[in-house]
Parts: C-alpha cells; structure tokens; sequence
C-alpha cells in the first residue's frame, strides 16, 4: 500500500529574509522610537516650565541620577551575566538596601571618630559581602535569583535599621562636601563620578574579554558551557559586581544627604527602570552600560519635569511601572519573534 505524502516546499531566500528584516525593523522602530520619545519629553518639558534646560536644573538632574545610575550599572552587569528573565535569569533587588547599609556603616564610622578612608573601605567591603551572599545564594545553593536577592534584601534592610536605631546618622567631612559640591558652570562633582565610573564599566564589560563571556553566559548558556566557560564563577562575579556598585553608591549617598537616611529602598523601584530600559538604547535590544547611562538620565528628567509641575510622586511611581511593562512586554515579543 501506499500513501500520498505532501512535502511542504523549501524555504527560499526570500521567505527566510523577510522574517529577519521586520524584526530588525521592529529593533530600529523600538530603539529609535525610545530616543524621539527621550526628545520629546525634554521639549514638553522645556516649553511648560521655565528652568527645565537651565544649567542648574541639568547639573541638578545630573546629580540626583548619579545614585540611581551607579546602583543601575551593577544591575544591568547582572543582567548581562544572568539572562534578561527576571524570574529565572539576572536580578539583584538588594542593590538599594545595599546602598543603604553600606551608606549607614559610612555614617556610622565617621560618627565614631574614623577617617573617611576607612569608613570609605568598610563600606566598599561591605557592599561587597552582600553581593558575595548573593552570589552563593544563587550560584552554589541553587536559589532562583529573584528569591535569593528578595531574601537578602530584606536582611540588609533589618541590618541597617539595627545599626542605626531607625534613625537619621549625620555625616560630614571635607571629603564628602568635596564630593557633594559643584564646579563653576554649577554641575556638581556627583555628576563627573558617574560619568567616570560609566566609562570605567563600559570599558570592562563592552571591550574587554571578561564582558565578551559575562554576554556569552548570558544569551547562550548551553554554547558557553559547551566552550568551557566558568559559568558559575563569571555569574558569581556578576553579583559581587553589583555589590560593589551598591557600596560605591552607599558612599555617594552619604554625600549627597549628608547622611545617612533611611528608607533606601525606595529606590529600587528606579534602579529596576532604568536597567530594564537600557535595552532599547542598544543595537540588539541587550542591556549595555552606555545605555543605562541614558536611561538614568532619561528618567532622572522625567522624574525632575514631573517636580517642576508640582505633580504628584505617586505618578511618577505608576509612570516607572508603566515603562517596566512596556519595555518587557516589548522586548519579550520581539524575541520570541527572533526565535
């Protein structure tokens, strides 16, 4: 006996080209789209208030986004090592509590009669020891991220209101009005840090080997494995990055609110924005630090427009969380198109 067997025809060229070029197509419009957008915000909001584009309102900007930009690169640094799912990929939501203890063990330190130097170092260790539990957590215990990090933030938190009594812990010292004043045209000295460690971790992660397999294990576990990456020590390296990124902005934060406050996780609301809106400055709709330099600026001048028109900061929050939607939703799509 025999059966009819219908063959589906062979794919052409044409037939294989025209996915690829809508996709790339989608790419440009998303990416594009998000820069005329980025300009169009900064028009509107230079037409309603007066002293949007002013120097000192730019400088201003420039340093209220330097905390949310440092804590950022070292979620976006996740990001790249772990795999744009949140769930089961890259996230570190301790990154802001982070900031805040590592700014309380600083505070506390200079409180107690210590040189900046020191409080400086112990902060740096300390943000460094959240992400080495971070990356345990995740890489040798097996703890899906997004658990892990919820986890240890909410230890850290407890840790910093411990150490501080729930109170404010004044700090100041040559070294930090050094830090927290600004130069001639008015932009402040917060403003040049994150432009400078911008391009420190721009040159690590986008041009050096170490970035060129922290993409690798992320995008292509399975090929980088085959390859004979260290997958758990890069991905360990990640976190402990991030965690030193959460130190640093602890000491900037001592800084910037002559301080130590509570209430730093309000924060990560921001931070989580911001990495997750660097994507669509990029070619490939991949995290990148260069773009999460312009997306910390471009929700540190949607944050400060929505300030000069009294409107409320519970806006603010639902507009943060609108974009988070859009910009997963979207590059969710386009990948799923791309596979």
């Amino acid at each position: 006996m025999s059966a009819d067997v219908q063959y589906a025809p062979l794919p052409t060229a044409s037939s294989k080209s025209a996915p690829q070029s809508s996709g790339k197509a989608a790419v440009a419009f998303l990416r594009f789209g998000s820069l005329l957008a980025f300009a169009a915000i900064l028009a509107a909001f230079s037409l309603t208030t007066p002293y949007f584009l002013s120097v000192g309102n730019i400088g201003n900007v420039l340093g209220q986004s330097a905390l949310s930009g440092v804590l950022a690169i070292g979620l976006t640094v996740v990001l790249i090592a772990g795999g744009s799912n949140v769930v089961t990929g890259g996230i570190d939501l301790s990154i802001a509590a982070n900031m805040g203890l590592s700014a309380a063990v600083y505070a506390t330190l200079i409180k107690l009669g210590y040189g900046d130097l020191t409080a400086a170092a112990a902060a740096l260790l300390t943000g460094l020891a959240i992400g080495a539990v971070n990356a345990a957590a995740v890489v040798f215990v097996g703890i899906v991220p997004l658990l892990a990090t919820l986890a240890v933030m909410n230890i850290v938190a407890g840790l910093e209101l411990v150490l501080t009594e729930n109170t404010v812990v004044p700090a100041s010292t040559d070294f930090l009005t050094a830090i927290s004043a600004s130069d001639s045209f008015g932009i402040p000295v917060l403003a040049y840090l994150l432009i400078g460690f911008t391009a420190a971790a721009t040159a690590i992660v986008q041009y050096t080997p170490i970035g060129l397999r922290l993409y690798a294990i992320g995008e292509f576990p399975d090929a980088a494995r085959a390859a004979g990456l260290p997958l758990k020590r890069l991905l360990a390296g990640a976190f402990i990055a991030s965690g030193f990124c959460g130190g640093f902005a602890g000491i900037l934060s001592v800084s910037y609110l002559s301080g130590s406050t509570t209430g730093s996780g309000e924060a990560l609301l921001p931070v989580v924005v911001i990495a997750l809106l660097c994507s669509v400055f990029s070619r490939r709709l991949v995290p990148t630090i260069p773009g999460t330099l312009i997306s910390a600026l471009f929700v540190g001048f949607l944050t400060n427009g929505f300030q000069l028109l009294n409107l409320p900061s519970t806006l603010v929050s639902g507009v943060e969380g609108f974009l988070i939607l859009i910009v997963v939703s979207a590059t969710t799509l386009l990948r799923k198109r791309e596979i």
